[in-house]
């Protein structure tokens, strides 16, 4: 998930209002609504807590093989106890997804998008146990949940599954009907996000949305909430190079003296890598890469109103960095990350690499890749082009395999879906920042391109950290003045759905 990778903002005088939320009735919401409900929230706070504690308890991994069907048993399973009439199991070729309906009599309907999968983990390398969601105290932060997927994305999911059963345990009606489709993919970049979007039953019931949200944790420490109106696109893919495919090089690992009459596989990698970026790695220089979009005048304009708010010097010692790439100040380097491609080696395997040296001439190394995209690129022209690219420099023979992955999305700052957030949030005392797309990834096109051309985006408050690293979490009870904790994350749910509601 994406969720947030870059965050270049420092506290606004505003935010420290942000308590106020709990306590605002809007004009428009019946006076009683928001009291009852917030009561039902305080008093269904300990059964919200166990049920994410149990969620995490019970780990989805596709990458693994862990936890299927069972997570998308134990998904539609939460959305039926939280009120949906309906939600169906749905196979694809892939893991499983969810598709699940609330008919609340509304006259407005909202799309969700959840994904009940979560990332690996080591236990070695946590300080609290992954799936045993205890509560630390962070100071200066509060009471938390440390587990894997506590943020990414169960805390977030089980806050808003919470404001459901508030609403209804206050004796209301849902303020909008909700259509949820839920996956088990998207720690290996959703490969069949589309089999369940595209299956016709799901795709009419997305069709009388008037826009996709995903449940997130939107507030950093400062208070801050960036409203973010994209995503870029990614592909997930492995290069293989073996002596068996190339037809040099050995056919199993060899000692390494032979290396002075046989070719390596590996350098064979190595050298293939290095023709698709330029001398410094910065510049993609693959053959027929499709070509980003520059970026349009109001997308400069957020980038810059969010750039001149400083916070350089954080973002460098949070990511134990020096210098941006080419040196460049802070506002073309936030320009630089939100316009351009990135093809990253994630890791390189190959050979012998325990302690001390093993002298051997490997038969096979592999480099996996991720390759972001932002608009106006295609995940298929981008696969199809490296491909072109290795066969005509000589590497047709080292596999490409993709896993996963696919295209940017984008959404209109006008949509009715984000000035509901924006509203929600002016409300609670905090003006938001606009910023144009994440630098990761999730897999909004399927709700923003054809055929369904729906407005998508995250929302929530509350914070959290650690998504895809140990120690991951989610807060519960908060000390700092400016982040809500479990309880107001769940209560701008239901300032949300009211607000969608309008």
């Amino acid at each position: 998930m994406t969720f947030r990778l870059f965050d270049n903002r420092k506290p606004l005088a505003a935010a420290v209002a942000v308590l106020t939320l709990l306590a605002v009735t809007p004009p428009s919401y019946a006076a009683d609504d928001l009291v009852d409900v917030k009561r039902e929230i305080t008093k269904r706070h300990d059964e919200a807590v166990k049920r994410l504690q149990a969620w995490i308890a019970l780990p989805s991994i596709a990458a693994e093989d862990l936890n299927f069907p069972a997570g998308a048993e134990y998904m539609a399973k939460l959305a039926r106890d939280a009120g949906f009439q309906q939600a169906t199991v749905l196979n694809t070729d892939g893991k499983p997804g969810v598709f699940a309906t609330l008919d609340a009599g509304a006259k407005k309907t909202v799309g969700l998008y959840f994904m009940y999968d979560v990332k690996q983990y080591d236990p070695k390398e946590w300080t609290s146990p992954p799936l045993e969601s205890r509560f630390v105290d962070k100071p200066g932060i509060g009471k938390v949940i440390v587990g894997r997927g506590a943020v990414n994305q169960k805390g977030p999911e089980a806050a808003f599954l919470a404001a459901l059963h508030a609403i209804r345990g206050a004796g209301k009606k849902l303020p909008v009907n909700l259509v949820l489709v839920a996956e088990g993919e998207e720690e290996i970049g959703s490969p069949h996000i589309g089999q369940l979007v595209h299956r016709p039953e799901v795709e009419a019931a997305l069709r009388k949305c008037v826009g996709v949200m995903m449940p997130s944790a939107e507030q950093e420490l400062d208070g801050v909430v960036t409203v973010t109106l994209g995503a870029k696109g990614v592909v997930e893919l492995e290069l293989v190079s073996s002596g068996g495919k190339w037809g040099r090089g050995p056919a199993k690992d060899i000692h390494s003296s032979l290396k002075a009459m046989v070719d390596s596989p590996a350098w064979h990698l190595v050298k293939a890598l290095d023709t698709l970026v330029s001398a410094d790695g910065n510049t993609i220089t693959i053959d027929g890469y499709p070509k980003p979009r520059p970026l349009n005048a109001e997308e400069k304009a957020m980038i810059a109103n969010v750039a001149k708010l400083g916070g350089e010097e954080m973002m460098k010692k949070q990511f134990g960095v020096q210098n941006w790439i080419d040196d460049l100040p802070w506002l073309e380097a936030n320009e630089r990350l939100e316009s351009q491609p990135t093809v990253n080696i994630e890791g390189l395997v190959g050979g012998y690499t325990g302690p001390g040296g093993k002298t051997i001439l490997p038969h096979r190394a592999v480099a996996k890749i991720d390759m972001r995209l932002v608009p106006d690129m295609k995940m298929s022209d981008a696969v199809a082009a490296l491909k072109a690219h290795l066969a005509k420099r000589g590497f047709g023979d080292i596999e490409v395999n993709v896993t996963g992955g696919y295209d940017p999305t984008s959404t209109s700052a006008s949509a009715p879906l984000i000035q509901a957030q924006v509203a929600v949030l002016k409300r609670a005392g905090i003006d938001p920042l606009l910023w144009p797309r994440s630098a990761g990834s999730y897999p909004g096109y399927v709700f923003t391109g054809a055929p369904l051309n729906l407005a998508a985006g995250h929302f929530g408050l509350g914070h959290g950290s650690g998504a895809h690293a140990p120690d991951e979490y989610y807060v519960i009870e908060s000390t700092n003045p400016n982040v809500q904790g479990f309880d107001g994350a769940v209560m701008s749910f239901v300032q949300y759905l009211y607000e969608l509601a309008k």
